[in-house]
């Protein structure tokens, strides 16, 4: 029921964006990072800069380990870099710690779309790691009541990541321009920064078309949209 053929098919637009995401993050950051930015800052200092810029205040900036492992964490007032953004100073590590500073301006702005984002994390994450549990046990016993209640959790989800897109955009288009509008980086430069950050955000967009189909396929399955099909 869970793993078959019908499933595949939904998937298969979200695997196919997913892994062309993948490629097209990894060649525009490998590009990006061989490129220095004219200003000479690292990632760290680009993001302080930005972040004074926006009127943000207290929010830290530190080190984490992994590759473009990058996140503002809202509830600790932390900005985290990878150590290649950092302490890089090539036009990715300065684009990347940008973004993660729009962030951070967003929090401070009471951005609408951040603040919805961070009120239904805690019910978002719940429900990714519990719904197939929800939706396994209801079909094997029969309890049509517990299948909705995964499907309404992974709901949750995908309304999550639906939100997350624009809310990513935004911190990036906050981030270039307050970039290029304090010298941070060139006019000439901002298209690398762009292609950077683009790329990154193909990635929310695949995982949220994976989420999608995949909850559509739950919705066919068990006859909530079109017909049930019971050879499945």
């Amino acid at each position: 029921m869970f793993l078959t053929f019908d499933y595949f098919l939904f998937a298969l637009p979200g695997i196919l964006l997913t892994m062309w995401a993948q490629a097209r993050i990894s060649t525009a950051y490998a590009a990006g990072s061989r490129i220095p930015a004219s200003s000479g800052v690292t990632g760290a200092e680009a993001a302080a800069m930005v972040m004074k810029s926006g009127g943000v205040q207290g929010v830290a900036i530190e080190p984490v380990a992994g590759e473009l492992s990058d996140h503002y964490d809202p509830s600790h007032k932390v900005l985290r870099l990878s150590t290649n953004v950092y302490g890089g100073r090539s036009l990715a590590a300065v684009g990347i710690a940008a973004h993660e500073a729009g962030h951070a301006i967003q929090d401070a702005t009471h951005y609408p779309g951040l603040v919805v984002r961070n009120l239904i994390v805690p019910v978002a994450s719940l429900g990714s790691s519990v719904f197939w549990l929800l939706i396994i046990a209801g079909a094997l016993l029969g309890w049509m009541k517990l299948i909705l209640l995964g499907l309404f959790l992974f709901s949750l989800t995908v309304v999550f990541q639906l939100i997350n897109l624009p809310v990513e955009f935004n911190a990036s288009r906050r981030g270039r321009q307050i970039l290029e509008s304090s010298g941070l980086i060139s006019a000439s430069e901002d298209p690398v920064v762009a292609r950077v950050l683009n790329a990154a955000a193909w990635t929310y967009v695949a995982a949220t078309l994976t989420s999608v189909m995949t909850l559509l396929f739950y919705l066919v399955q068990f006859g909530l949209l079109g017909r049930h099909r019971d050879n499945d």
